[in-house]
């Protein structure tokens, strides 16, 4: 007889196909919103499934494992994070096939996890292109959202944008520039910071270095709000 969490599954992923919108998988499609089996739900609807089901880490681990993004996507909402282990979070990474399923489950997962700062340099130095965009995306969001953090905690992964800057896949340059200007917007003083490093990979011999500067040093060159 199934248990408790088949079951719980099983209603999940009932509601998730009742909610598929496969008539918007084109256009999804054109804003790399891929992955195989992909239902189509919109995000507000998906967070509304999550609602439903509320926090239920079990639920999060066996939505994951269907490889479905839709589902990977109602994983991250409904996962705990405080229960999230290392393993757990490096067995996700290479399971994101969308870089949705990958900034979704960074900002409602691991952002919250007190393990997953340590996750930073050791994603960076994977070669996947959405492992390595976890590294990037989870830096961007903790700028955000770890409010406590020190600001040296911030300079110490500005190395790893600087090296990772010549890597010309769409979905780790544009990661990597998220995470240099947010960190550039956290306070003044790392705005600065920010900045020197935008200039010096202006500077840069790499067309995907000299985008990421020049995207950030116009960005961050604007005066504070």
């Amino acid at each position: 007889m199934p248990n408790k969490l088949d079951r719980r599954l099983d209603e999940a992923l009932a509601a998730l196909r009742e909610g598929a919108r496969p008539e918007q998988l084109e256009g999804m499609a054109s804003f790399g919103l891929t992955g195989d089996g992909r239902l189509g739900l919109a995000v507000p609807a998906l967070r509304a499934l999550a609602r439903r089901f509320g926090r239920d880490h079990e639920l999060a681990l066996a939505l994951w494992d269907t490889g479905i993004p839709d589902a990977q996507l109602l994983a991250g909402m409904v996962a705990e994070p405080a229960r999230l282990t290392v393993a757990e979070m490096d067995r996700w990474v290479p399971g994101m096939r969308a870089w949705d399923v990958c900034d979704q489950a960074c900002l409602n997962a691991f952002v919250k996890s007190p393990l997953s700062w340590d996750r930073i340099p050791a994603w960076a130095a994977r070669e996947a292109e959405f492992e390595k965009r976890a590294a990037f995306a989870l830096l961007a969001v903790a700028a955000v959202h770890q409010k406590q953090r020190p600001d040296a905690d911030f300079l110490a992964r500005l190395p790893l944008i600087e090296a990772a800057a010549a890597d010309d896949r769409n979905f780790v340059k544009k990661a990597v520039n998220w995470a240099l200007r947010q960190i550039g917007k956290r306070n003044p003083a790392l705005r600065e910071q920010a900045l020197t490093v935008a200039q010096r990979l202006c500077e840069r011999s790499e067309r995907s270095a000299r985008w990421i500067g020049s995207d950030a040093r116009r960005e961050l060159g604007r005066a504070p709000r």
